[in-house]
């Protein structure tokens, strides 16, 4: 059994975690679970710091979410969650860490790019703190980088896209104008033209640089969706954490259109259910699997450090086949994955 309890909006000294007079109640929202199931007595105490969007925008977040669960039901123990808002300042991040090290929290999850300096910072401070950073590569020695070649699972994208467009045009809609988005990007638009180069790919960024409200913004991904569906496209593969599920949104509306999730198996996301007969695949990202053995790890006594890389030959990433829609192209998408684990075929990381 778990309880889920919300603490009080006010900043309490004397609480778990004491959130600074500048983060209470305008940087982050928060969450503390507690487990009862023990495993082997020990258990852990798991700080989560979120990206924006966090636990419930089905995409991201969600899936580091689903890793922190099984470790907490495997392990015991309790979890803190804080969820960053799109204002937040590098202060706020890392005081939002820092708040999770002197609460004892450990190991510490930072979901997200946006965390790369504050962890690198933070963890400088707390050498006896584990840190896990998702989708990032830190300097910092008790850090453990958890990255993935979102590029590989997005040129599979590319190539089903390319196989299934009756128009000869589709698109592609991130949620921020940033490297890590430009992978998906790239092995999108590389997976689409190595298929047919007459293909048109149209390409649109809902915020730039600093500016992340572009990952929990859904009316600005169907905005988006809905002018490249005006314009002729059939197919839109969004990378733009809870922003894509305005996209789904707007290509179901479209008779023969298709959408493309990203990070989770999004066909099968309950809140997504009445759009699923429009999602076409999803390039799965595991964030779950990277989040939960970083998490054993500290349990184990033998904390992971480095850059660990979770690549398609590893199954870190893959093309959902939920709903059938891609079986009739399977086989060219087989040997597709084929090619990019065998290193016939090198996927570009930018566009």
């Amino acid at each position: 059994m778990r309880r889920v309890a919300k603490l009080s909006a006010a900043c309490i000294a004397t609480a778990a975690l004491a959130l600074s007079a500048t983060a209470c109640g305008s940087t982050s929202s928060e969450n503390d679970k507690s487990s009862a199931s023990s495993g082997d007595g020990k258990g852990v105490k798991i700080g989560l710091a979120f990206d924006v969007g966090g636990r419930g925008d089905h995409s991201f977040n969600d899936s580091a979410a689903r890793g922190t669960d099984k470790a907490s039901k495997e392990f015991g123990g309790s979890v803190k969650e804080l969820t960053a808002k799109s204002s937040d300042t590098e202060a706020d991040r890392e005081q939002r860490l820092s708040d999770l090290a002197d609460a004892g929290y450990n190991p510490i999850v930072a979901v997200g790019y946006a965390y790369a300096t504050s962890v690198d910072k933070v963890a400088a401070k707390y050498p006896k703190t584990s840190f896990g950073i998702v989708d990032s590569v830190v300097k910092a020695k008790n850090a453990d980088s958890i990255t993935f070649t979102e590029e590989q699972g997005s040129y599979l994208a590319g190539v089903a896209a390319a196989l299934k467009t009756k128009t000869k045009h589709v698109g592609f809609i991130g949620g921020v104008d940033v490297p890590l988005i430009k992978k998906f990007q790239a092995g999108y638009a590389q997976g689409v033209k190595d298929t047919d180069p007459k293909i048109k790919v149209d390409v649109q960024y809902l915020s730039h640089g600093s500016d992340t409200s572009g990952f929990a913004s859904p009316d600005k991904g169907k905005e988006a969706a809905q002018g490249m569906l005006d314009n002729g496209a059939d197919i839109v593969y969004s990378a733009a954490g809870s922003s894509g599920n305005g996209a789904i949104e707007a290509v179901n509306g479209k008779k023969g259109a298709w959408a493309i999730g990203v990070d989770s198996d999004q066909y099968n996301i309950p809140g997504l259910a009445k759009y699923k007969s429009s999602i076409l695949t999803s390039v799965v990202k595991n964030v779950d699997v990277g989040v939960y053995d970083f998490i054993k790890s500290v349990h184990d006594g033998k904390p992971l450090t480095g850059n660990n890389v979770y690549s398609l030959a590893k199954n870190g990433v893959s093309l959902a086949t939920s709903g059938g829609f891609i079986d009739d192209v399977q086989p060219k998408l087989d040997a597709a994955k084929k090619k990019i684990v065998d290193g016939s075929v090198k996927v570009k990381t930018t566009p």
